[in-house]
């Protein structure tokens, strides 16, 4: 019991550290923040353009506060995702990952800790940004229920979203260079991952394909749920979020195991 409470105690500290050093980039968390304000302000005038020409106060079940509010959610979760591929490729890189590697604390472990609390902090920030100018054109959004869906979801979408990551940042122990990958990683998680809309206003055959891929538990789950509630899919949407976590942690323990074999690390 004693070395499990131990362990436990490693990574609580590695999350309150990132914490600490998060909050201390405050003009960063500005910037961000302006940012996300300059984007939401151009999808509200979109979307406002969008259900006025359609002469409807609904589109595929979507009210017009509804979609904004979910932008808004949906943002703020991809707003808040540290970029992990740089920064393990920078370790590499740089000889790091050799010091990461002989301490004793998992290394995959370390960076999910960190990857937690700093995407914490970011989407509490992201989200305060966004609340406010969605409620300065929508009002106060009144989801009831959708606020604790919304919490419920945000584990499972950051877990994904960092083993998703995590699997194609791994690979620079073979590559070093993974930018490139990272890029077409985060355009998946943009279209399939449904930020830029909610999956049901995608052709069918699009809302199909995306059903069977991990991106919608990222962002699409948590932000459809906070807009409108369903116990029942709240459930499903659980479920699926850790059947993908479990694969993809599966696939990144692989993925570490042979990388460190096969590490070669620059001047040192």
């Amino acid at each position: 019991m004693m070395p499990v409470m131990a362990k436990l105690h490693k990574y609580r500290a590695v999350g309150i550290i990132a914490v600490r050093q998060q909050l201390q980039y405050r003009v960063d968390c500005v910037v961000r923040a302006l940012f996300l304000l300059l984007i939401l302000f151009i999808f509200i005038h979109l979307w406002k353009a969008a259900y006025a020409s359609s002469g409807t106060e609904m589109i595929e079940g979507f009210a017009l506060n509804q979609i904004i509010w979910y932008l808004v959610f949906a943002e703020a979760v991809t707003m808040a995702c540290p970029q992990l591929c740089i920064r393990i490729e920078d370790e590499v890189k740089q000889g790091e990952v050799a010091v990461r590697l002989i301490r004793p604390i998992a290394y995959n472990g370390f960076h999910y800790m960190t990857y937690l609390a700093e995407a914490g902090v970011r989407f509490l920030v992201q989200l305060a940004a966004g609340s406010a100018i969605a409620w300065a054109y929508m009002g106060p959004p009144a989801f009831g229920w959708g606020w604790a869906g919304l919490a419920a979801l945000l584990p499972g979408a950051f877990t994904v979203a960092f083993l998703l990551n995590l699997a194609v940042a791994l690979l620079a122990f073979w590559v070093e260079e993974t930018r490139g990958m990272e890029f077409v990683l985060q355009k998946l998680n943009f279209t399939a991952g449904g930020m830029l809309l909610p999956l049901e206003l995608m052709p069918d055959w699009l809302e199909r394909v995306c059903g069977w891929l991990p991106f919608q538990a990222v962002l699409y789950f948590p932000a459809r749920m906070g807009v409108a509630f369903d116990g029942g899919r709240l459930a499903a949407f659980l479920l699926t979020q850790w059947g993908w976590a479990a694969a993809l942690a599966v696939l990144c323990a692989f993925i570490y195991r042979r990388g460190v074999r096969k590490l070669n690390v620059n001047g040192g």
